[in-house]
């Protein structure tokens, strides 16, 4: 990691030196074409300069690992699971657009649409550090297309991210603290259900948490992924701990449970997402749930490090 690190940095510099020559060259010439050459090569130098240096603010000790994003429907039956799918695709469009790998893990399908709840894997450089912005409640104001009245409907969803952790250095999982269940996995129907038992669930006990996975091929391919899903949500649990006692120390009020939502996004009667947290908003909705959230993301971790100018603007 530290060599790519490194090689990303020496190609950064010597794409610089190349274009201080074509600067050279561009006026020596008189050359219109270079010009705009050198404006394109610019701004291409200043939008990756800019990426490298906003990455250097993440800390945390897992934000350049792959992470498990998990997304849970609200109260609220087919509006909430239909929005929780909504929020699926979008994340899966961002991941896309980015050079991520994704991977459905699991899923729990709704009764007549949408899903109850799914985790995906996103891998790539980064991935839990970006991702750990979008945790919490997400609330959808919209005309609800299973409203035959068509009423105006506010659903929500929550948003779970933790850091796939895959060694068990940091979170220590005892054998006589899981209780491990086998089923056949669930399916469209007919050749899609799965004739032996290979989905998995696992209780862990002590906190009472249960990780389900039935996407892989193998039981154990499915075992290994729900031990990674525990050992992340665990490994959450323990950092939201230490943070709940610093803010108990420091005299801040901490929410527990669901809270407040961190983000709505609303199609009617107006257009408009608004992050709660940083106060930034835009009016295009669409285009953020077709995945552009790069601009909120960027702006919840700048204000997460205390750079209140950039969700100022």
């Amino acid at each position: 990691m530290l060599r790519d690190q490194v090689t990303t940095w020496q190609n950064l510099s010597r794409r610089a030196q190349d274009a201080l020559t074509l600067v050279e060259m561009a006026t020596e010439e008189e050359d219109t074409s270079l010009l705009e050459e050198l404006t394109t090569e610019t701004e291409a130098i200043e939008k990756q300069l800019g990426k490298l240096e906003f990455q250097l603010a993440f800390s945390g000790k897992h934000d350049k690992d792959d992470g498990l994003l998990s997304i849970h429907a609200g109260a609220g039956g087919t509006e909430s699971q239909d929005w929780a799918e909504m929020l699926m695709r979008m994340y899966l469009r961002w991941a896309e657009a980015n050079g991520y790998k994704a991977l459905i893990v699991d899923e729990t399908k709704g009764e007549e649409a949408g899903i109850k709840s799914v985790t995906l894997e996103i891998s790539g450089d980064y991935a839990y550090g970006y991702l750990k912005a979008e945790r919490g409640v997400h609330r959808l104001v919209r005309i609800s297309p299973f409203d035959a009245s068509k009423r105006r409907h506010t659903s929500f969803a929550l948003v779970e991210v933790v850091p796939d952790v895959k060694t068990d250095i940091e979170i220590e999982i005892k054998p006589e603290d899981i209780e491990i269940d086998v089923y056949k996995s669930g399916g469209a129907g007919g050749q899609h259900v799965q004739k032996n038992s290979t989905a998995i669930r696992i209780r862990h006990l002590p906190t009472g948490m249960v990780v389900t996975c039935q996407n892989e091929r193998s039981q154990l391919q499915n075992r290994e992924m729900a031990m990674r899903i525990l050992r992340g949500r665990l490994y959450d649990l323990e950092l939201k701990k230490q943070e709940e006692e610093e803010a108990r120390l420091k005299g801040q009020h901490v929410e527990a449970g669901w809270g407040n939502q961190i983000r709505s996004y609303v199609l009617h009667p107006y257009k408009m997402v608004k992050d709660h947290r940083t106060n930034h908003e835009v009016g295009n909705a669409e285009a953020v749930l077709d995945g552009r959230l790069d601009d909120f993301i960027e702006a919840y971790l700048r204000y997460s490090i205390g750079d209140q100018s950039a969700v100022e603007t």
